[in-house]
């Protein structure tokens, strides 16, 4: 893949990421959507919806194929407990505990992560881009998220403790995809991973247990959008992403995700956008052109995988 489809497929995934929390945001508030059951179910569904595209298509042996060596069974199992389900349980337990504005910042620790473990295990050297764009990843997170204002960084010890649990898993979902994507298509992994983590989750929350009889059309709608949009389609173009830019430029390339969630908050949703995050904005938008300009996206996608 090139890098521009790696970096269309990064973009739109993040997008479509910070939409769909939005959308998720305005489902737990306005139609008292349980957490719990909306990431149990929308896991399920994206994942077995992922499976059915690959088996309508050409190579449909790999969606079974996957399971019959354990060199890559095993490690497709880790991946959906330990990445997609850790991702997932991690973030929302750093918002329970705190708020959605600290348990992001963290979670975009996982560039730096990223990058600390490359350095650390020789695949890659410390360069000034790196430390620029990972800070200018935070700064424009933090921007964004708090308008400048440290009073809401104000949380308990234990939302700490998760967000930066959720920003080693988020690194771990983004690292240990690599080698699974050069023996299998990209909808094969997340898709199944999708799966086994909705059904680890649903130990916790059955998606059957739905608290809600009736829902308005409108209600409806925005489920849709979340479990297609925000669930399906941002998970699988960020992972395919990796076949085009290097595992560090699509973690640090997800910073987008803050800015469409707070761009659609504010127009959607008719919040006010300050000063501090129109700076924020800024920050990302940096960092999206540093990565676009740099040309040795596939030497550091080899090296560092």
């Amino acid at each position: 893949m090139s890098k521009r489809k790696g970096l269309f497929f990064v973009i739109t995934g993040a997008t479509f990421w910070g939409i769909g929390g939005t959308v998720s945001k305005k489902l737990f508030e306005q139609y008292a959507i349980d957490v719990n059951w909306l990431v149990t179910t929308r896991l399920l569904i994206a994942g077995l919806l992922l499976l059915t595209v690959q088996l309508i298509g050409k190579d449909r042996s790999q969606v079974f194929g996957v399971w019959k060596n354990k060199k890559t069974a095993i490690p497709l199992i880790i991946f959906g407990l330990v990445g997609m389900l850790a991702v997932q349980y991690t973030y929302m337990a750093a918002i329970q505990h705190g708020n959605a504005a600290v348990a992001t910042l963290l979670q975009y620790l996982a560039p730096v992560f990223i990058i600390l473990y490359l350095v650390l295990s020789k695949q890659s050297v410390l360069t000034k881009r790196d430390i620029l764009t990972a800070s200018l990843a935070l700064a424009g997170c933090f921007f964004l998220l708090t308008n400048g204002s440290f009073s809401k960084l104000s949380v308990p010890t234990v939302s700490i403790v998760w967000g930066i649990l959720s920003g080693l898993a988020a690194a771990f979902y983004t690292l240990y995809a690599v080698p699974l994507l050069k023996k299998f298509n990209s909808l094969v992994i997340v898709g199944w991973a999708m799966v086994i983590g909705g059904f680890a989750l649903s130990f916790i929350h059955a998606p059957w247990q739905m608290e809600f009889k009736s829902l308005p059309l409108e209600a409806y709608l925005y489920l849709i959008f979340v479990i297609l949009f925000g669930t399906m389609l941002a998970f699988w173009f960020y992972i395919e992403s990796l076949q085009g830019l290097s595992p560090k430029e699509s973690s640090l390339l997800g910073s987008l995700e803050p800015l469409s969630a707070v761009l659609t908050t504010v127009f959607w949703l008719k919040d006010l956008f300050g000063l501090f995050q129109w700076i924020g904005t800024a920050c990302i938008i940096g960092v999206v052109f540093i990565l676009a300009l740099n040309k040795d996206s596939s030497a550091m996608t080899s090296q560092e995988s």
